[in-house]
């Protein structure tokens, strides 16, 4: 067999090059981004990879990290430590450690050596951690091009998932260019690596890039490269006929094209490796053991060759094709390779190679890489000692659990568990009960997103409890988290659970305890009242909701405890506003802002009081402290995270002020995956709003449709996810047309026995404007307006009076007066915009009657050009039905005067043959905006195409 020579051009991958090629163009111009290059082993895809990074070298940083081969339980965080190391050694440690502020300790978590003291977990959080790696990569990119290459994705751990696809939504600005390589034939339907590229896919922050084998001239001339010398046509089909266009394959035959060809691909691969000498063997064989590229001193050890026998065997083992050296460390030339020599190892010779390694790296572990964990728990693992595997599986555990990576602890919690059983002194072994191991693992699932597992590890933990031996504390502990994952999950048993747990720590008082432990008992028994008090506030039960979370304050003043403190006021704040004290309500949210000391109660406050704003009307007081709030969140390090939640937060005061298409922005690349499913549920209400606006009703319908089920079980429990259901509800059915069926569902909700929140105010407002639209068409809506009033006039009386009354009574009885003063109001700051254009219809509908109709055509003229501004459908619709019925409309040759500056540009770029896409790269604009304002010019001309559009538009000099 001829020496490995790889071949000096690649082949058969042009045009696969060319659109890396040009999403590093995307990147160089300021936009990351991301492009997945996917296909069975051997198809060439680290080939292509290595030859765009060749190629863009002299223009860009690149920074390769590789996933790590450990089976079911990964190296956490295992391709981005290399990543984020290459980058600080671009950037400079000072240059990073300025631009990532508080999030340096975070880093240092995972780049010891970025910080002088090691980072200790209770000052840092997962938030900052993701934030700082964002901000990395931003600030490496405003010096030059990134290019961040993810080799093997298929072997990926979870918590690498997770922050790749934080980074995938999150960076929107920089040149940075992700790329990703994946096996497609190791990726199983339904697990992390398939989720994760599906979701990526869906939400289009990913391109696909799937290499396709080699056509048979291409085979030739990659075979041909290999040998040095023409095939002929026997030796071609050979070559054909066994390795099927896979170009790794093609390499491997290429040299045995002189003679017999192995008979399976198995034989292909270990072909090589069988014209080795044994020094040559015994050395690539060990190295198949390994986790990850071996450095020199480590294969000495483990080949226990004499040294020049070594380097003999490495040269030997090289000049086969077999190893490879990369940045001084050995690995094979393909893990094809690697895992068929592997493979052919008998069970005893791979249990002590396996063994060899792990008792390396133990005598070896300076405890700084928590990968030595991870491989320690593989290796223990295939070397068949149960109780070693035990132990490196448990402090695997808690290495990723400190450095934040809960999906990867989850795994190795896991292992854990099914090592239990195996081994007889287990608790002594692992140094933890196995209570306390399921306690910590329920708590690890949780943090990393699996509710469901979290929940039935919870359970199994409360099945083993003995009340009569268990520490109280822990049981508390266990009962308070399994209150927590259901409250995630959005269902009920919470409130008993925690009732549960406080009676245990109730009957644990005891006057002897020394002052500290009395502390810590007190600070959790005000944790668990604040947590039962918030669950009862949103239950409905507010004054319950106060008395409780006034008992949590003299625990948490007892505890020293001011965050507890004020969160407290923050349950109460919202209670007493609910309630209709919105004076007491701000007061109570005003002593929360001044107690909190942590950032999860300062951001607590933010959120909670920025969503009370907007449910009072006050919608630029809710966007100033939400915006105040996420620059409070940069500067504590967490702005894309728990400051992505606080802009979920200014979603609906923005849609109500009209500013559309920055919450269609926000929305688009769906900042909320992966967060709780509760916080998705506020996401998806804020969407099929979205959706309805622009008349985009059957997907409004199928994304209801879809989460109903959810919003009617976590409903149960928590009264403001059923007024989000109504929302829903009502935008859908207007979206549709259905203006009954929007009544009824607010009649309905009126007419609901259950608590009652400050949720109704916005759908009362918005009854008013459909009562007024029903009454136009004909409907007898007086039992409907009486039934709305009756319900606004129920409010507290600092609830009743205000702009939106006088709108509201505007609606639901007419006149001129009323209308005028409605309009005049709804031109003001804090009313939803929408109701700009409604009160405008209303009172052209008064003039027309009356016969004034000179005076509301300007009126409705007005009202068009504001729905065409705002770009809501419904109200386009609205205006258009109304002036066609009352004949206020131009004539056919006149009808493009009514477009809107705007509409006339993109007709004009209609007009030159531009696609959506072209016209908002002209203009500056979203494709959807571009999508809204073809559909105005279409209806507006009367026409079905866009050529059509044109024809008219110069027929008619709409473009002159």
């Amino acid at each position: 067999m001829s020496s490995f020579g790889p071949s000096s051009a690649m082949v058969g991958r042009d045009a696969d090059l060319a659109v890396v090629h040009r999403g590093f163009g995307t990147a160089v111009d300021g936009t990351p981004a991301a492009l997945l290059v996917e296909g069975e082993a051997g198809i060439g895809k680290s080939r292509l990879l290595r030859e765009f990074a060749a190629e863009v070298a002299d223009r860009a940083d690149v920074h390769v990290g590789w996933c790590l081969d450990l089976g079911p339980a990964r190296t956490p965080y295992g391709p981005l430590t290399g990543i984020l190391r290459s980058l600080v050694s671009t950037v400079g440690a000072d240059e990073v450690r300025e631009a990532v502020g508080v999030g340096a300790e975070a880093l240092g978590m995972l780049l010891p050596e970025l910080v002088a003291v090691p980072s200790e977990r209770e000052r840092t959080s997962p938030e900052r951690l993701r934030d700082a790696i964002a901000t990395l990569i931003e600030t490496a990119a405003s010096r030059a091009p990134q290019v961040l290459i993810v080799e093997d994705l298929h072997w990926a751990d979870e918590s690498t998932l997770a922050i790749l696809s934080f980074l995938l939504r999150t960076l929107t600005r920089g040149r940075a260019l992700l790329l990703l390589s994946c096996r497609t034939d190791d990726v199983r339907r339904g697990d992390a690596v398939s989720r994760f590229i599906a979701e990526a896919t869906r939400a289009r922050l990913l391109e696909r890039i799937a290499l396709q084998r080699l056509a048979a001239d291409a085979v030739r001339t990659l075979a041909e490269q290999i040998t040095g010398h023409p095939l002929s046509e026997v030796a071609l089909e050979r070559v054909q006929e066994r390795a099927e266009g896979v170009p790794f394959f093609v390499e491997e035959i290429a040299g045995c094209t002189a003679g017999p060809l192995p008979d399976g691909l198995r034989d292909i691969l270990l072909a090589r490796f069988d014209r080795l000498g044994d020094d040559a063997r015994r050395v690539v064989q060990v190295a198949s053991g390994a986790e990850r590229p071996l450095a020199h001193p480590l294969l000495m050890h483990l080949a226990d060759l004499p040294e020049e026998r070594l380097d003999d065997a490495l040269r030997e083992a090289m000049s086969s094709g077999i190893l490879v050296i990369s940045d001084d460390l050995y690995r094979f030339r393909h893990a094809l390779l690697r895992e068929a020599v592997h493979a052919d190892l008998l069970p005893g010779e791979r249990s002590r190679l396996h063994r060899s390694y792990a008792e390396t790296l133990e005598a070896h572990s300076d405890d700084t890489e928590s990968g030595d964990a991870a491989a320690l728990a593989y290796h223990w693992q295939l070397a068949k000692d149960e109780r070693r595997a035990l132990i490196a599986a448990v402090e695997a555990m808690r290495h990723a659990k400190a450095r934040f990576a809960f999906g990867t602890a989850a795994r190795f919690g896991e292992l854990a568990l099914d090592l239990w059983p195996q081994v007889p002194d287990a608790a002594d072994a692992a140094g933890v009960t196995h209570l306390e191991l399921l306690h910590t693992l329920g708590s690890i699932l949780r943090n990393a997103g699996d509710g469901e597992r979290a929940l039935t590890v919870a359970n199994l933990a409360l099945d083993e409890v003995d009340s009569a031996t268990v520490d109280p504390r822990l049981h508390a502990r266990l009962l308070r988290n399994k209150a927590l994952y259901l409250v995630n999950l959005g269902r009920a048993g919470a409130i008993p659970l925690l009732q549960q747990a406080l009676a245990i720590l109730d009957g644990n008082v005891d006057d002897e305890l020394v002052t500290a432990e009395r502390v810590d008992d007190d600070g959790l028994r005000a944790e668990l009242l604040n947590q039962l008090a918030s669950r009862r506030m949103i239950a409905g039960d507010r004054m319950e909701a106060i008395a409780i979370a006034t008992e949590a304050a003299e625990v948490a003043a007892r505890a020293h405890s001011d965050d507890q403190l004020s969160i407290a006021a923050n349950v109460r704040g919202a209670s007493r506003a609910h309630l209709g004290d919105i004076e007491g309500g701000v007061r109570e949210y005003a002593l929360a802002r001044d107690l909190a000391r942590g950032s999860t109660a300062e951001m607590r406050y933010r959120v909670n009081y920025s969503d009370l704003l907007g449910l009072l009307g006050r919608y630029r007081e809710a966007l100033l402290l939400a915006e105040e709030g996420l620059a409070r969140a940069r500067v504590l390090g967490v702005e894309r995270t728990s400051g992505s939640i606080m802009a979920q937060n200014m979603a609906v005061p923005l849609l109500e002020r009209g500013e559309i298409a920055r919450v269609e922005e926000m929305l688009a690349r769906d900042f909320m995956q992966g967060t709780l499913r509760v916080f998705r549920m506020y996401a998806t209400m804020t969407w099929v709003r979205v959706l309805a606006w622009r008349g985009r009703s059957a997907e409004a319908a199928d994304a209801m449709r879809e989460w109903l089920p959810a919003f009617r079980e976590t409903g149960a429990v928590e009264r403001q996810i059923w007024y989000d259901g109504v929302v829903m509800a009502v935008a859908v059915a207007e979206s549709a047309g259905d203006q009954r069926g929007a009544l009824a569902a607010i009649l309905a909700m009126i007419d609901d026995d259950g608590p009652v929140l400050l949720h109704q105010r916005r759908l009362l407002l918005q009854a008013g404007a459909i009562i007024a639209q029903l009454r136009a068409a004909g409907d007898d809506v007086a039992a409907a307006s009486r039934a709305v009033a009756a319900a606004w006039a129920a409010q507290s009386a600092q609830l009743r009076g205000g702009t939106w009354s006088v709108i509201l009574d505007a609606l639901l009885a007419p006149t001129a007066e009323a209308l005028d003063e409605a309009i005049a109001l709804a031109d003001g700051e804090d009313v939803p915009v929408t109701f700009r254009v409604v009160s405008r219809i209303e009172r052209a509908r008064l003039l027309v009657h009356a016969g004034e109709r000179a005076v509301a055509a300007p009126l409705l003229a007005a009202a068009e050009r504001i729905a065409d501004e705002l770009g809501h459908v419904q109200l386009q619709a609205a205006v258009a039905e109304f002036a066609t019925a009352a004949g206020l409309r131009a004539g056919d040759d006149d009808e493009s005067a009514l477009l809107t500056a705007r509409e006339r540009q993109v007709l004009a770029l209609v007009a030159e043959g531009l696609s959506n896409r072209q016209i908002g790269e002209r203009l500056f604009i979203s494709v959807k905006t571009v999508s809204v304002h073809v559909s105005a010019v279409l209806r507006k001309l009367g026409v079905s195409t866009r050529t059509e559009a044109a024809l008219a538009a110069r027929a008619s000099r709409a473009l002159s």
